[in-house]
């Protein structure tokens, strides 16, 4: 909230989402929300989606920018972004970051590298952005339809997806955020077979026939190769549950979609 506080040149509304917290946040939140430096909307614990989605209801922004509790902002994001989206050849930007881990910089993996454009195919392997470096406008938030809480994790992959599907993503070359990674309380942590929803968002994505010919093509091959790897894990450990599950999405991945 202080990397929030201390954007400059930058007129925003700072709203806090306290999604059931158990420590001590409504303490620490209490006096400056008193001191009308943010608002913030306290809620039971109904997960990362249900909290984005309060979060951006209840602003009344022209843009949108995310903030998740273990990163934070770099002088001038804002208002880089603003200005950026502004020029109007976008409708959503996001920026390049510095990595923490466990307490020390190490360097982004080559294959997250950024670029700018359309970045339909590099989103389908990987999540290519991040949601504590991104704005876009509310006009395509709406289109989109926010964040699923079906997903307990890559909730940010799905979003990604179906805005990557139609739009070009704008970069800003320049570490504007920090991200801190390595804590045991983080959603990566907390669901290690983060494969098994990046194939539910692309599945999502295919019965909701929006794709072209390409985009489909390529969407039930990534789709079947991350299955494969969720699957051979799940054999590894005679998850019997999740092994008949893979079976059926394999099923429906080369029946109504590989036609």
């Amino acid at each position: 909230m202080e990397s929030v506080l201390s954007q400059q040149n930058a007129d925003f509304e700072l709203i806090v989402v306290d999604d059931g917290s158990r420590d001590r946040t409504c303490d620490y939140l209490k006096p400056l929300e008193d001191a009308g430096r943010l608002r913030v909307l306290r809620q039971s614990h109904q997960g990362v989606s249900e909290a984005r989605n309060a979060g951006v209801a209840a602003g009344r922004g022209e843009f949108i920018a995310f903030l998740d509790s273990d990163d934070e902002w770099l002088p001038g994001k804002l208002s880089a972004q603003v200005e950026f989206l502004r020029a109007g050849e976008y409708a959503i930007v996001q920026t390049r970051e510095i990595w923490i881990r466990k307490g020390k910089r190490v360097n982004a993996p080559v294959h997250l590298e950024k670029v700018s454009g359309n970045i339909f195919s590099a989103s389908l392997r990987n999540c290519m952005i991040t949601p504590s470096s991104v704005m876009l406008a509310r006009r395509l938030w709406e289109q989109s339809g926010g964040f699923d809480p079906a997903f307990p994790a890559c909730e940010d992959y799905d979003l990604w997806l179906r805005i990557c599907r139609k739009h070009p993503v704008g970069l800003i070359p320049m570490n504007l955020m920090v991200r801190h990674g390595g804590r045991a309380d983080q959603l990566s942590a907390l669901y290690p077979g983060m494969d098994k929803y990046r194939v539910m968002a692309i599945v999502k994505l295919l019965r909701s026939a929006a794709l072209s010919l390409s985009q489909k093509a390529e969407a039930i091959s990534v789709a079947r190769e991350k299955l494969r790897i969720y699957r051979l894990g799940c054999e590894k450990r005679d998850r019997l549950e999740e092994i008949a599950w893979c079976g059926e999405m394999e099923s429906e991945l080369l029946g109504p979609f590989g036609n």
